[in-house]
This record gives C-alpha cells, sequence and structure tokens, in this order.
C-alpha cells in the first residue's frame, strides 16, 4: 500500500468502492490504471523482493560461519565427550554375530539338514568377516595394519591385524559348522573410546561368579603378559540350558587380548573377535545363552539389568 493514495485494499478510491466485489479483486489484483499488482507497484515489489533476498542470504552466511566456527571445535575422531560424560558411558557390552533379520530377534535357529536353511546364516557371517579378510573394505587400513602380540603391542597409527585362520575350524571354508550341526558364533567387544580395561591378571584373585572353566584357563597360563586380557565365558542361563548347551571351544582365546585397548579411533581399526564353537548341543530345543566379558571394571549387573554382556538363543535342527 502507497501512503499518500486513495487506494486501499477494501475499496480503492472513493468511485471505485462502489463498484462489486469481483470487479475490485480483479482491480486490486491488477490496475491498469496504476500499475498496481496486488496493491504494489512493479518496482515497489523489486524493491522488497531484493530487500528480503538481501536478508535471507545475510542469515544463510551467517548460520554458515558460526556452523563452520563450530565443526572447528571438533575432532573428526575424538569425541568431545568421553567415557562416564558421554552417554554410552564405561561399561562395554557383547555383540554376536550372525544375528537374525527380524527385528528384536536373538533367536539363530539353523537347520542343519537343508542347505538353503543354514546357508543363510553363513552368508551373513561371510559378509560379517569380509571386512576382517579384505582390508580395502575399510577406510584407512591396509599400510598401517601391524602384527601385535602381547609383548609388541601396535605402535603410533598402526592396528592390529585379526587373522581370520586363527578361527580354527569356525571359517568360511568349514561353513562354520553348521552343517556339522556344531555353530560356531563370534562375539565381540563394543567400542567405547578411550576405555582400558583393568586385567583380571592375578589367577589368585578371580571373582567368585566367573565360571570354573575360565578359572582353570587362566590359572594354566605361564606367561604374566597373557593375562592381560578381557576374558569371555558363555553359559546356558538355566540349570537346563547349562545342560543342553554342551562342550563349547573357544578361538583364538577365550577372551580379547589386551593390546588392542584402549579403542582410540584410528583408521582402520576392527573390533577383536572371539568364535565360540558349540560343539554339541541339544537338538531341536532352544537353549538360553549368556555370554559375558570379564574385566574388573566391566559390570554385570545394575539395577537388575545385564550388561557387559549378550543373550542369545540357540536352536538345531
Amino acid at each position: 500500500m502507497n501512503y499518500g493514495s486513495k487506494t486501499t485494499f477494501i475499496g480503492f478510491d472513493t468511485d471505485k468502492r462502489k463498484l462489486p466485489l469481483s470487479k475490485r479483486l480483479v482491480l486490486y489484483a491488477y490496475d491498469k490504471d496504476t500499475g498496481e499488482i496486488f496493491g504494489r507497484t512493479p518496482s515497489s515489489w523489486a524493491k522488497i523482493g531484493l530487500y528480503y533476498t538481501a536478508f535471507y542470504l545475510s542469515l544463510v552466511a551467517m548460520f554458515g560461519v558460526v556452523l563452520w566456527f563450530f565443526f572447528q571445535t571438533l575432532d573428526p575422531r575424538t569425541p568431545t565427550r568421553q567415557l562416564e560424560h558421554s552417554l554410552i558411558g564405561t561399561n562395554p557390552g557383547l555383540g554376536f554375530r550372525p544375528m537374525s533379520n527380524e527385528t528384536h530377534s536373538t533367536l539363530i535357529h539353523i537347520n542343519s539338514k537343508s542347505v538353503q536353511d543354514y546357508s543363510i546364516w553363513t552368508e551373513r557371517l561371510v559378509k560379517f568377516l569380509d571386512v576382517y579378510k579384505k582390508p580395502g573394505l575399510t577406510p584407512g587400513r591396509g599400510q598401517n595394519i601391524a602384527t601385535c602380540d602381547y609383548d609388541k603391542p601396535p605402535g603410533k597409527g598402526k592396528v592390529c591385524d585379526i587373522d581370520v585362520k586363527a578361527f580354527n575350524s569356525c571359517t568360511e571354508e568349514n561353513r562354520f559348522n553348521f552343517h556339522r550341526q556344531g555353530p560356531c558364533i563370534f562375539l565381540k567387544l563394543n567400542k567405547i573410546y578411550g576405555w582400558n580395561p583393568i586385567f583380571y591378571d592375578d589367577p589368585n584373585d578371580l571373582p567368585h561368579d566367573m565360571p570354573k572353566s575360565l578359572k582353570d584357563h587362566i590359572k594354566e597360563i605361564t606367561n604374566p603378559e597373557k593375562l592381560r586380557t578381557v576374558w569371555v565365558s558363555c553359559e546356558g542361563e538355566t540349570v537346563s540350558d547349562k545342560e543342553l548347551i554342551g562342550p563349547m571351544a573357544y578361538w583364538p582365546i577365550p577372551g580379547f587380548p589386551g593390546y588392542f585397548f584402549p579403542f582410540e579411533n584410528s583408521e582402520g581399526y576392527l573390533s577383536p573377535l572371539v568364535a565360540i564353537h558349540f560343539k554339541s548341543p541339544a537338538k531341536s530345543i532352544v537353549i538360553n545363552i549368556l555370554c559375558k566379558a570379564w574385566a574388573k571394571n566391566i559390570v554385570h549387573k545394575k539395577n537388575g539389568v545385564n550388561k557387559g554382556s549378550v543373550h542369545f538363543e540357540l536352536m538345531m535342527d
């Protein structure tokens, strides 16, 4: 609206107010006498258009500058909040593979008599292990791979190699023993930036609830360096599950070597794995299995909720 003009949104000048509403609306859309379009001349629309264009471009530029400064304060490899100050916290959990495609399902149901059925599970494991077998699939992994050991931790900028051949019979070539009704399940410890395990490295100071088989294994170790391990155990959850689960073997060892820690988001880093070979679990029945990671700073129960562990069910046909 131009101040000083008789034109208004409702009736324009006195004469035009007498026109029918439909004609007044047409004139408001375009008045050929004044050249106004919706109450403004083309030059007025151009000025206001330029103003808002400049205004919003300024806003976008300011937002971009602020965002740029914000990202300058972030390290792409180092989280701002770590350990107890982060949402993840300081208590790593375990993960298992293969997993069902069904949401929230933790059941591994394998029909060893059907190649088509168990091939689905072997393919999931093959896909999961691909990054361990082919360094090129992980960004930055290649020349920085080091062969590590307890007395030979990775140097600065290096990551430890994980040899899939160390999983003994739990390999793709052996079809992970699914066809022999003795499946291999892989465990990995969830990554927490900067977390350092406090090891159970004294055979005479082990937790009372640690499985006897694991205690016996630890007590047989003669090299004290090898005690620097985040230990792993798997058991049936109930008394009947313990009977049904059968004998197990852990490859390459029942735990994650200490030289993999702490996780510092180095290029090409891959989580260490433990392959659990369930040699002869009971058939045609669901077995509830609970696997735990063992370190002095891993809590297994908190407010009645399982921590530092993973639950899954196994059923073989």
